[in-house]
């Protein structure tokens, strides 16, 4: 198997994990332990199988650097763990070659879902006012959470993230299959 058809499994796998993950997000409004737990370790196994030691420590850290990534949405409380833990599987699953590609498009996704979710909602004036609210917050207090612009308010606008997160990775994955025809 060649280092292409390799990446497009490791990005199939991840797109798997994410798909499962978004499931649980829109039925159950959380994502369990046994499935970011068993994608992380799958991801880890493949990348050991397929690259030894190199491929174990490369999707080790691109586990780390995407959880890491989505660690500081959950301090300041605009994510939940589940999310962050999902988002590591997906890394450890994707590697460092195509990560910095699921990241991106995984944000652009989610910023596209949330105001899809504020106009169906029709509370677009006031996400878009929330935003400028929660910069200024972040830009004087740092990670410190909102007091009223967070997950623990009942009153806000939820987005089930792992669906974002399943686009991004099968953003992703076509792209890069795109890209590897002949």
């Amino acid at each position: 198997m060649d280092i292409p058809d390799r990446q497009l499994m490791f990005l199939g796998g991840s797109l798997l994990c994410a798909g499962i993950g978004s499931v649980t997000d829109v039925r159950e409004r959380r994502i369990p332990n046994y499935v970011t737990g068993t994608a992380g370790v799958a991801g880890l196994m493949l990348h050991a199988i397929f690259g030894g030691w190199r491929g174990l420590g490369d999707s080790a850290l691109a586990g780390v650097i995407a959880g890491g990534i989505f660690l500081i949405f959950f301090l300041a409380g605009g994510m939940g763990a589940g999310d962050v833990k999902l988002m590591a599987a997906v890394g450890c699953f994707t590697g460092l070659p195509a990560l910095a590609l699921v990241v991106i498009s995984t944000a652009i996704a989610g910023g596209v879902f949330a105001l899809a979710v504020s106009i169906y909602h029709g509370r677009l004036h006031e996400t878009l006012r929330n935003v400028v609210n929660l910069l200024q917050h972040h830009g004087l207090q740092g990670l410190k959470a909102h007091p009223d612009l967070n997950l623990s308010n009942a009153r806000t606008l939820r987005l089930p993230f792992a669906l974002p997160i399943a686009a991004g990775c099968l953003y992703t994955l076509c792209t890069l299959a795109w890209e590897a025809r002949p």
